[in-house]
């Protein structure tokens, strides 16, 4: 009985230790955002109210990453770091959306800091690969956040009048097809890798990040969106079409 309780007590010791080295972790990152964050505020004159807005947004990520962070693990590790590096581009713009006389005046630097948060995209991969660090919430946090940069550039091309709101199909497609898998169960089996997949997101991405630039015209925008969205489209109905083959098998018998 003793045996059992130093166990229990031994466990509850070293969750505590992961705890608090993750929340160490995501403390100085909100510690860098900030002093970033401030750099911007200063060298652009920006509105005092993207303070708040960024900050908000970048919150947000952090409670979410300490909420589903597994217990089993300790330390974010460098890829995860590089993804809240990210974060931290991405965060600056979604608060600035709400600002878009302030994003029509920097557009030049916004499109410069989404392509930031496209390099860190490609990096944080590397760096996974090649620590051989790679987890299943390493990838659901890159994914998720893959996808919010997304949206988050879908809206500032509205917001500059660049495209319509029918660009919001880009950005809630693959949202809305998790909420398909909600009364679809057989669209939550997990596809296999894709290079085709890979190429349309950073496609996508490009594109709409092109668009955010003064030089490219609302026409030219428009038709690089356009065809950004065709390509999105056909890549899901192909995913489709392969779970749609097998729906009818049992999840675990694979693939």
């Amino acid at each position: 009985m003793q045996h059992g309780n130093r166990q229990s007590v031994t466990n509850a010791s070293q969750d505590s230790r992961r705890n608090a080295s993750s929340l160490i972790e995501c403390i100085i990152a909100l510690i860098l955002f900030v002093g970033l964050l401030e750099g911007l505020l200063l060298w652009l004159d920006a509105p005092v109210g993207l303070r708040l807005s960024a900050s908000a947004v970048y919150l947000i990520m952090v409670v979410m990453v300490l909420k589903s962070w597994p217990a089993t693990r300790r330390w974010l590790g460098w890829a995860n770091r590089v993804t809240l590096l990210r974060g931290m581009l991405v965060a600056i713009l979604a608060g600035a959306i709400i600002f878009p006389d302030f994003m029509a005046q920097h557009a030049a630097v916004m499109a410069t800091l989404a392509l930031g948060a496209l390099i860190l995209d490609g990096l944080d991969g590397w760096i996974a690969r090649l620590t051989r660090s790679a987890t299943a919430f390493g990838a659901r946090f890159d994914m998720e956040l893959d996808a919010f940069f997304i949206l988050v550039l879908c809206l500032a091309l509205i917001v500059l009048d660049k495209v319509g709101p029918w660009v919001l199909l880009i950005g809630l497609m693959r949202y809305g097809f998790i909420l398909a898998g909600q009364i679809l169960p057989w669209l939550n089996r997990t596809l296999p890798e894709s290079r085709r997949r890979k190429i349309i997101c950073v496609w996508q991405a490009l594109t709409l990040l092109c668009g955010l630039l003064p030089l490219v015209s609302d026409v030219m925008a428009t038709g690089m969106v356009a065809l950004s969205l065709l390509l999105l489209s056909l890549s899901f109905l192909v995913d489709i079409r392969w779970l749609s083959a097998r729906k009818k098998r049992p999840f675990s018998s694979g693939l």
